[in-house]
C-alpha cells in the first residue's frame, strides 16, 4: 500500500486535516489480515538478521490521545518477535530522580541496544506535549531560568524541538533508524471506547478517572500535537500520522511502513572468514568423532 500520504517531512501538518478513519477500511478485513501476518513475518526475519549483525537498532515511538490504541498496536505488530531482542519503555510521569537530571536522561537510559527493536510507549515528546498542556509540570523541573509560569513560553518549547531533531540526528547517525507514529483517534471514538471499558468489566482496569479529567484539554492536546509533529518532522526522521480510529487498518499501515523501512537496510547475517570457517570444519570433526 502507499503510506506516503500519512508521512509529514516539514511544516505542513494540519492535525484537522489529517483523518482519523479510512473510508471502507473495513470492507476487506480479511485481506487486511493476511498482509498484516506478511508483514510480521518480515519485522521478524529482519530482527533476527539484525541481532546477529549488531550494526543498527530499530526504535519505534508511538504517541497518542488516551485509547488510541497504542497497548494493543504494540502487543500485536511485534508478537513473535523474539524477545531477547526487543524491549518496550513505557514513560510515565517522571520520578523525583529522574527530576533531577535532564530530561533525556532517563530516555538514553531505555534505547535498544543496536541489533535490537525498541518501542517507546509515549516518549521524549511528552516533555513537549503534556508539559505543553499543563505548563506547572515544568515549574518541578527545577531548570536554572525557570522561575514562573511566565517563563515556559514558545520560546522555552522551541527549544525543546531543538533538541529533540539534533537528538534523533544523533541516534540515526549513530546506527538507529526512528519511527515516529502518532495514532491519530477522534474524540468521538475515543468518547466510545472509554465507555467500553467503564461498560465491560474485564476492561474496568483500563479505565482511570485522570482519563476524563484529560479528555477535557482536548483542544490544548490537538494543538500541542500539531505544533510538536511540525517542529519535528524532518526528511531523515520523519512523523507518521495514522488514522487509528480502525485499529485494524491502522495495523496494517503501521506494519507495512515498518517492514518497508527495514527493508532498506542493508540486512545480513555474518560471513565468516577462511580461518573461522576451518574452525567450524574442526568442531564439526570431533563432533561426529565422539564416540
Amino acid at each position: 500500500m502507499d503510506t506516503k500520504q500519512y508521512r509529514y517531512r516539514g511544516n505542513d501538518f494540519q492535525i484537522k486535516q489529517a483523518p482519523t478513519f479510512v473510508q471502507d477500511s473495513t470492507a476487506e478485513l480479511k485481506k487486511i489480515k493476511k498482509q498484516i501476518k506478511k508483514n510480521l513475518k518480515h519485522i521478524r526475519e529482519a530482527q533476527k538478521k539484525m541481532y546477529a549483525r549488531r550494526h543498527y537498532g530499530i526504535l519505534v515511538v508511538f504517541q497518542a490521545m488516551d485509547a488510541a490504541g497504542k497497548d494493543s498496536m504494540i502487543a500485536h505488530i511485534f508478537s513473535g518477535v523474539n524477545p531477547v531482542g526487543f524491549k518496550v519503555a513505557n514513560f510515565k510521569q517522571p520520578t523525583a530522580q529522574e527530576l533531577r537530571h535532564d530530561y533525556l536522561w532517563r530516555i538514553n537510559r531505555e534505547l535498544p541496544l543496536r541489533g535490537d527493536i525498541g518501542v517507546f510507549n509515549r516518549s521524549y515528546y511528552e516533555d513537549v506535549l503534556v508539559s505543553r498542556v499543563h505548563p506547572e509540570i515544568i515549574l518541578n523541573s527545577n531548570l536554572p531560568e525557570i522561575h514562573s509560569l511566565a517563563d515556559v513560553d514558545d520560546h522555552f518549547f522551541e527549544k525543546r524541538y531543538q533538541d529533540i531533531r539534533e537528538y534523533e540526528k544523533y541516534l540515526t547517525r549513530n546506527g538507529y533508524v526512528v519511527l515516529k507514529f502518532f495514532l491519530h483517534v477522534s474524540k468521538e471514538e475515543q468518547k466510545r471506547r472509554f465507555l467500553a471499558r467503564i461498560d465491560t468489566p474485564e476492561k474496568n482496569w483500563k479505565f482511570s478517572a485522570a482519563d476524563i479529567r484529560e479528555r477535557q484539554y482536548w483542544d490544548q492536546y490537538q494543538a500541542a500535537y500539531e505544533k510538536a509533529i511540525n517542529a519535528t518532522a524532518t526528511k531523515d526522521n520523519p512523523w507518521y500520522v495514522i488514522p487509528a480510529d480502525d485499529k485494524w487498518y491502522s495495523r496494517l499501515i503501521v506494519s507495512d511502513i515498518l517492514t518497508k523501512r527495514i527493508e532498506k537496510l542493508p540486512l545480513a547475517y555474518p560471513t565468516l572468514s577462511p580461518a573461522e570457517q576451518a574452525k567450524l570444519g574442526a568442531a564439526r570433526q570431533e563432533l561426529l568423532n565422539e564416540k
